[in-house]
């Protein structure tokens, strides 16, 4: 028999939202139902804290929450417990390796989002998720240290991969670089990723790897798979995704979190 499961992990946007972020009544009761069964819940995401802090009344969060994909751990209330930044010599290096690929390059730094252009793609978009709009800037070099994630941002896919890649080639003992969506690059300290996620929870509430059960859509996800003991692909995920996963559920569109709820967790 498997060890039962006692804590949750579950990424955010692809994943316990629709493809329009809306939290549906089945994703809510669903966590309601793992409280019951005495599971916790933890969600970690590539958004920053505040752009998760709609979540936390509807599902009643009581654990960290991993925002910038591990880089920040913060508490319902929002208060910092800890973060990882970005080498403060390494940053310009990873803005003009993006920039040089043809990507948006967006910077997040403690609370704050700075862009060098609000009409850029996606842009409109995303302050629409989190709930707050970016500060526009002509130069980074400003606000270049203490970076928690830097994201290159395009609608050109094979570009956003080449970024990726670039940066992992270039720069890869110093920070961390994958795609959270097929339009974005996302980089972060070497120590905030999904599978550091799984493994701080581990150690924060004494809970092996192996009952632990995560959930996810996208490339970065496939690293809190590898530290887990139940790992689910959404529906909606890419072949090779699926593939790193145990189980597959139905999409974000089909209420796949909840089902994989219903039927991976509690049965």
């Amino acid at each position: 028999m498997a060890a039962p499961i006692r804590l949750f992990l579950a990424d955010v946007d692809g994943t316990l939202v629709t493809q329009d972020k809306v939290l549906t009544d089945r994703a809510i009761a669903a966590v309601a139902k793992l409280g019951q069964a005495g599971i916790l819940f933890a969600i970690t995401s590539g958004r920053p804290p505040r752009g998760m802090s709609m979540l936390i009344e509807p599902l009643q969060l009581t654990t960290p929450i991993a925002a910038f994909n591990g880089g920040v751990f913060v508490h319902p209330d929002m208060s910092v417990i800890e973060q990882q930044v970005i080498p403060d010599d390494v940053t310009p290096t990873v803005i003009e390796l993006l920039g040089s690929h043809e990507l948006d390059v967006w910077v997040y730094r403690g609370a704050d989002w700075f862009i060098r252009d609000n009409k850029a793609p996606h842009v409109a978009r995303e302050a629409w998720t989190v709930k707050f709009d970016p500060t526009v800037t002509d130069s980074f070099a400003s606000v270049s240290s203490g970076v928690a994630k830097i994201v290159g941002v395009s609608d050109d896919y094979d570009a956003v991969q080449k970024g990726v890649d670039a940066v992992r080639e270039r720069l890869g003992d110093h920070v961390s670089a994958a795609r959270s969506q097929p339009y974005y690059c996302d980089v972060t300290n070497p120590n905030a990723n999904k599978g550091a996620v799984a493994k701080y929870l581990s150690r924060t509430y004494q809970i092996p790897t192996e009952q632990i059960a995560t959930i996810g859509d996208q490339p970065n996800d496939v690293l809190m798979f590898a530290h887990s003991g139940l790992s689910i692909a959404m529906g909606n995920a890419s072949h090779e995704v699926q593939q790193a996963a145990r189980r597959v559920t139905t999409s974000n569109e089909d209420e796949g979190f909840a089902n994989a709820v219903e039927r991976f967790v509690l049965s």
